[in-house]
């Protein structure tokens, strides 16, 4: 049986990543902080026994700390977040999966445990949902594809955990909730989430 893990990064370019955090202490620490969030997300999944699929925003670099032996590397493809989210999902059950996990690279609170009690509820619920303490979710996991949960979705809004939870009813799914975590997006994000001061 076929488990897949999908990770959503940025390209880490000066200038291009968290922005938000940029405004306030600057490029450089902004590029600092992400690459210390993309460190994070692979110790948190470089043990899991699924297949881990990382999906790039721009361009897929020949060589990086993602090592091909751990993860297959995938363009994300789509006009925004929720249709490049549908389209990893669809490659993932168009290659037999079973199970499918998404997640970002942003959340500093984000633990391997959550990861396997996300593929481990799949076995009961529909859909799996880690939700993000701005009103977003850090996580979405699913047993197949079900393409309302990313059409007229307000990404990047603390609207979207509310609007897909609506969505996820009115499909008639069972859903499980994970603990809370917050996303980093700020500056205060990133210090009150445990980061330093770099």
């Amino acid at each position: 049986m076929t488990y897949n893990l999908l990770i959503f990064v940025k390209n880490p370019v000066l200038g291009k990543v968290k922005t938000r955090i940029a405004s306030t202490a600057g490029n450089e620490r902004a590029l600092a902080v992400y690459q210390l969030l993309l460190q994070h997300t692979r110790q948190v999944t470089r043990r899991l026994t699924c297949n881990k699929w990382v999906f790039y925003d721009s361009f897929i670099p020949l060589e990086d700390a993602w090592t091909h032996t751990l993860y297959q590397k995938h363009l994300q493809s789509g006009a925004n977040l929720g249709q490049r989210m549908h389209n990893a999902f669809a490659t993932a059950f168009a290659r037999n999966c079973r199970k499918a996990v998404i997640i970002g690279s942003d959340c500093l609170q984000l633990q391997t445990q959550h990861l396997l009690m996300a593929f481990e509820q799949l076995d009961n619920a529909d859909v799996v949902i880690g939700p993000a303490t701005d009103g977003g979710y850090y996580l979405l996991g699913m047993k197949q594809l079900y393409a309302p949960m990313f059409e007229n979705k307000p990404w990047s809004n603390s609207n979207l955990l509310a609007e897909t939870l609506q969505t996820i009813q009115q499909l008639g799914l069972r859903y499980f909730m994970l603990p809370a975590l917050s996303d980093v997006d700020t500056w205060e994000d990133w210090l009150r989430c445990g980061g330093t001061e770099l």
